[in-house]
């Protein structure tokens, strides 16, 4: 009986020590790879090796080791766009591909211990001459003052860099857009998850666009007086969206079109009750001009926070293409014009399951945050199951995810390929 005592007793301590060994030999990988990552991070951009082509950028991370890298390139990316942008912010001008955007700004409140609420509002005008469009551009600059003055927050109200009639919602809005965002959060200490998009007349128009295409930037939205044209609501399942416009507004069926989106979005938040929050108010006796009715916007988005990393996400494309939309993402080369992808996790499940997919690659962005990277996560094509496995975590991962939106929030570790809806690919 003691002999047998002895052996277990010697077993455990084998195994024990097995383990302790088995630890330190991680810790000691990952402080090589933290070293590697650390060199290569204090080389200049432009002599630093594409991450792709280095291998310890691929090797599994632990938990709290993603967590440290997720700071670290954070901080090289604000350092980065400092460099790029910070010159260009202090005189109120923002330029990339070619197009300049002036932009005013104003500061209302105490700022709160959690960061500042951003309001970007977009001015009218459109296709017209470019001094009409700089009028419409200064009225826009205080046209909401006396709302702001009961609410907390940056009110940024950017010149459009063209004078065409689709002026705010042009490719290279959307890029200008996040440069906004991520340099009002260095600048201004903004809070990502409180920025908020506004527009009226063509403003409205580009806000009926970039709200669904950006949704995973805005804590909420509201179009004031615009015209969706081929717009589609379908992005804002987690993004909540007012409507206002004039009863009278008939040109263009702003009016109509307006009580049609209405209805449409009343008809998703019947069939998706968790989702596709919205204020539609189509003011009575009013035309193109609502005398600031419209500003009562202003205080109702400011009810909501942005979630980055929804439950359920339904993701659409239109002819301006994006890589990534909250959690998940597609190849560039992949995309199609109109590809939808719906998506849902279950955390207590520890699974993805994937309820429709029109494009043959859909890449699937998990962190921490969402699932439990640790332990088997189940991946499912409309409930049938493709895979079940543990999935690692990695630095170029990180760094994929994250260096283009510089959203720490949407920093995701583990990035799954689902081919064809029938395979995987890490």
């Amino acid at each position: 009986m003691k002999i047998i005592k002895n052996i277990t007793v010697l077993i455990i301590l084998g195994m024990t020590l097995s383990f302790h060994g088995c630890n330190e030999s991680n810790e000691k990988t990952e402080d090589a790879l933290s070293r590697n990552l650390d060199q290569w991070l204090a080389k200049a951009v432009d002599k630093r090796e594409p991450l792709e082509s280095l291998e310890f950028a691929k090797e599994p991370l632990t938990k709290n080791r993603a967590a440290q890298v997720t700071e670290l390139l954070y901080a090289d990316k604000q350092e980065r766009l400092v460099k790029d942008y910070g010159s260009q912010w202090d005189n109120g001008s923002l330029s990339f591909g070619g197009y300049t955007m002036p932009f005013y700004y104003n500061i209302f409140g105490d700022q709160p211990s959690g960061g500042r609420s951003l309001f970007i509002s977009l001015h009218g005008g459109g296709g017209t001459t470019a001094e009409m469009n700089d009028q419409q551009y200064n009225n826009q600059k205080h046209l909401y003052d006396a709302a702001m003055e009961n609410l907390e927050g940056v009110y940024l109200a950017p010149r459009a860099p063209t004078n065409t009639w689709d002026l705010w919602h042009q490719d290279h809005i959307d890029e200008l857009m996040n440069i906004i965002i991520q340099m009002a959060v260095i600048k201004l200490n903004v809070n990502p998850d409180k920025v908020y998009l506004l527009g009226y007349s063509a403003g409205g128009d580009g806000v009926y666009q970039l709200a669904p295409r950006m949704a995973d930037r805005w804590a909420a939205a509201s179009m004031m007086a615009g015209h969706p044209n081929d717009a589609s609501p379908l992005g804002l399942r987690n993004t909540p969206f007012a409507l206002h416009v004039g009863a009278l507004d008939d040109p263009y069926d702003r009016n109509r079109v307006a009580g049609q989106w209405g209805e449409e979005l009343d008809n998703l938040r019947f069939q998706d009750p968790q989702g596709y929050v919205h204020d539609v108010q189509i003011h009575e006796g009013m035309g193109h001009w609502m005398e600031l009715k419209d500003a009562v916007a202003l205080a109702w988005m400011k009810n909501y926070r942005r979630n980055p990393i929804p439950e359920k996400v339904v993701w659409k494309q239109d002819n301006r293409h994006h890589k990534s939309f909250y959690w998940l993402g597609a190849p560039e080369n992949k995309i199609k014009d109109g590809d939808k992808i719906v998506a849902e996790y279950n955390a207590n499940l520890n699974e993805i399951n994937i309820l429709e997919n029109s494009g043959d690659h859909v890449q699937l962005l998990i962190n921490d945050d969402m699932l439990n990277l640790d332990e088997p996560v189940t991946i499912k094509y409309q409930g049938n199951v493709i895979a079940k496995k543990v999935f690692a975590r990695s630095i170029l991962n990180t760094y994929q995810s994250m260096n283009h939106k510089g959203d720490p929030k949407l920093s995701f570790p583990c990035i799954i390929s689902v081919i064809n809806n029938e395979e995987i690919q890490e």
